[in-house]
């Protein structure tokens, strides 16, 4: 009987997803054990310094650095990630697996909805994405820099007299807090990060058995998805820093589309774009839409936004 060490963070969601990944492979694999293990990231550990300042100590990732390393060590045989958290290339000797679905990719208001927040009303949220987005829709809004997991992000309403903070919808729904949900911001106005609501497979290359059972509950729908939001935000050298908001949809006809949007920190400029292609070339339109909004100005907002964060540094 075969037995496979399961790697995840520490997060009650990281530990619900675990369980909904494992849950239809332990049905299908009846006779094969999986074993789940805890990895602390740099992210876990310092829940106070920037994101970005985190991922510059660790060398990579604030939320993939040390699961990605114990995956290439072989202390565990596969890893369960947010797929958002994760850079857009895989380190040397890994890759990913077709997510097996995929949950609500929007982002959610808590607390309140965007139309009853008061002039000047507090937000908490520490992405730039949302940040961005929230003022470019509402430049009263007063947004304070919020880290954590998702109870204790929502119980900051409380504790710190927020108006509302920005979750994403899919953490609240995998952890039955979906009656936090005050409103469910629209996808034009606030695409998500690539990869939102799906969870990253990763696996290293040479493991052929695992390979082999993990990819028979992989969704090559969402896949295709994922693949092309990922291609764009890598071509536009993005990543937790960047407010690049982008999702992807698979069409009746089979045919993918594609919509991304850049934001400027202050929300006072916005580049948005969207495109249609192929299914079996998700890449190819991830980039090549990334190509259109960089020929409309997206450059010089990532390029002022790289400079603000070095700066920062």
């Amino acid at each position: 009987m075969a037995t496979y060490l399961v790697g995840s963070r520490a997060s009650n969601l990281a530990k619900v997803q675990v369980k909904e990944y494992l849950a239809p492979l332990r049905e299908r694999f009846p006779e094969t054990t999986f074993t789940h293990r805890v990895i602390l990231e740099g992210g876990d550990k310092d829940r106070k310094s920037l994101l970005s300042n985190v991922s510059a100590v660790s060398g990579g990732s604030a939320f993939s650095t040390e699961q990605e390393a114990a995956l290439s060590r072989g202390d565990v045989d596969v890893v369960i990630h947010s797929l958002k958290d994760l850079p857009t290339s895989n380190p040397p000797g890994l890759m990913l697996l077709a997510p097996p679905g995929r949950e609500d990719v929007r982002d959610a208001l808590c607390g309140s909805t965007l139309s009853g927040l008061r002039t000047g009303a507090r937000v908490g949220t520490g992405a730039p994405r949302r940040v961005a987005q929230l003022l470019a829709v509402r430049p009263d809004l007063e947004i304070i820099p919020i880290r954590g997991n998702v109870p204790p992000r929502l119980k900051k309403i409380e504790t710190m007299g927020l108006d509302a903070v920005v979750l994403a919808a899919a953490g609240l729904r995998r952890l039955g807090l979906d009656g936090a949900i005050g409103e469910l911001l629209p996808l034009e106005l606030f695409p998500p990060s690539p990869g939102q609501g799906a969870l990253g497979i990763q696996v290293r290359e040479d493991n052929a058995e695992i390979k082999e059972i993990l990819s028979s509950v992989g969704d090559a729908s969402v896949d295709a998805q994922v693949r092309a939001e990922r291609a764009l935000l890598a071509e536009l050298h993005g990543g937790c820093s960047v407010p690049v908001g982008a999702f992807a949809e698979t069409k009746p006809d089979g045919s993918l589309s594609l919509f991304a949007q850049v934001t400027s920190l202050d929300g006072t400029r916005r580049v948005t774009g969207a495109l249609s292609g192929s299914v079996d070339e998700p890449e190819k339109l991830g980039a090549t839409l990334a190509e259109e909004l960089i020929d409309q100005g997206a450059h010089s907002i990532l390029d002022e936004i790289r400079a603000r964060t070095a700066v920062s540094r």
